[in-house]
């Protein structure tokens, strides 16, 4: 049996258990996580369609066929045109019924599509399917991790890219595209998002955009980026210093590392996520600058760059091992700069191991 069909049966055993008829699963991340099959349909229908009794169903826009078949997916696969009607392809495989339950994606499907699918289901009673989906992927195995250590290797090379490229003079911009080929030249086929590579005082915006402000003496440069490879992500921030610091820029770099280093010191199997959170939360308050971290420590991480664990500080959920989630205090200081570091870290059975290696000491850049 392979780890699809293991995981398709996992779901048939809930819908057993909850008297579902029919589940229907249509976000990209969860179709690949059950299929192997990794596509984007935009507005086009796909699902993977799970009844009760009889095999799985992959629908499909029919110019992605070719990449279907070569995924893997052994059950039926259906394709729909641009001129089918996609409903009436959904009815021939799933009849007339009379359903009972169908379990959908409630935070995925648009209201526009549940009206669509009301047409084939009728009145059937909805049940979330997330909670299930989401509690499968939170814990990877042993293939995923191996996957994930390769996309986190992309990422420090990245970094590594990014940094050896700072000079006075250069854009962020210009940074950003050293950054993402030289991800995609080790593996990647993309970016976990758009990256991100701030100088000076524009470093103290968590999400800020890069763009044609040039890096001078005297700034931080945060670069944030991860590596998309085999349809998993990776995530890691380091941030530089170019030209000598003051006083208070080395001071806020080091409140950020103390943080950083606490909080993996807390992770491992059976504390709450905010333990994580308060570690850093109470080192970064400690030196005085509780009020300019703005953001939970981190995230889940796996297929998409955020998922579950939310790791913020009323999250009472227990860590196990085979999570993967990020590590990421900041401070930001407006019209000085900010700092954040960010590793990617994985719940081992007896502690954590991080993932993400690019040194985290403070790297002060000679100006160019």
């Amino acid at each position: 049996m392979t780890i699809f069909e293991t995981r398709l049966s996992r779901i048939r055993e809930w819908m057993a258990e909850n008297g579902v008829d029919v589940t229907l699963v249509t976000s990209p991340p969860n179709v690949f996580y059950l299929t192997g099959f990794d596509c984007h349909p935009h507005e086009r229908f796909m699902a993977l369609c799970l009844q009760a009794s009889g095999e799985a169903t992959l629908f499909i826009p029919s110019l992605e066929k070719n990449e279907a078949e070569k995924s893997g997916f052994r059950s039926a696969i259906v394709t729909v045109s641009d001129t089918e009607d996609p409903m009436e392809k959904l009815r021939s495989v799933v009849g007339d019924g009379p359903f009972g339950a169908l379990a959908i994606e409630k935070q995925h499907l648009t209201v526009a599509r549940y009206e669509q699918l009301q047409t084939v289901f009728g009145e059937a009673k909805s049940v979330a399917a997330e909670e299930l989906l989401l509690k499968m992927r939170l814990q990877k195995d042993a293939a995923e991790i191996a996957i994930m250590k390769k996309a986190a290797q992309i990422a420090d090379r990245g970094v590594e890219a990014g940094i050896n490229a700072i000079a006075a003079g250069k854009t962020e911009a210009e940074i950003v595209a050293v950054i993402e080929s030289t991800m995609k030249s080790h593996g990647a086929s993309g970016t976990s998002f758009s990256t991100i590579v701030l100088g000076g005082e524009k470093s103290a915006l968590p999400h800020g955009s890069p763009g044609s402000r040039v890096i001078q003496a005297g700034d931080l440069v945060l670069l944030d980026l991860g590596a998309v490879y085999e349809g998993y992500c990776s995530d890691i921030t380091r941030t530089v210093m170019v030209g000598e610091p003051t006083d208070q820029q080395r001071e806020i770099y080091e409140t950020v590392l103390a943080a950083n280093l606490a909080g993996i010191a807390a992770t491992r199997p059976g504390v709450p996520a905010m333990a994580i959170d308060a570690a850093a939360r109470e080192t970064i308050t400690a030196r005085g600058y509780g009020e300019y971290f703005t953001h939970r420590v981190g995230h889940g991480l796996g297929i998409e760059v955020h998922e579950t664990p939310s790791m913020h500080g009323k999250n009472e959920q227990e860590l196990v091992p085979g999570m993967v989630f990020t590590i990421e205090p900041g401070v930001y200081v407006p019209n000085v700069g900010g700092v954040r570091i960010e590793d990617d870290v994985l719940v081992t059975e007896d502690g954590v191991e991080v993932l993400t290696s690019y040194p985290k000491e403070l790297q002060i850049l000679a100006v160019k």
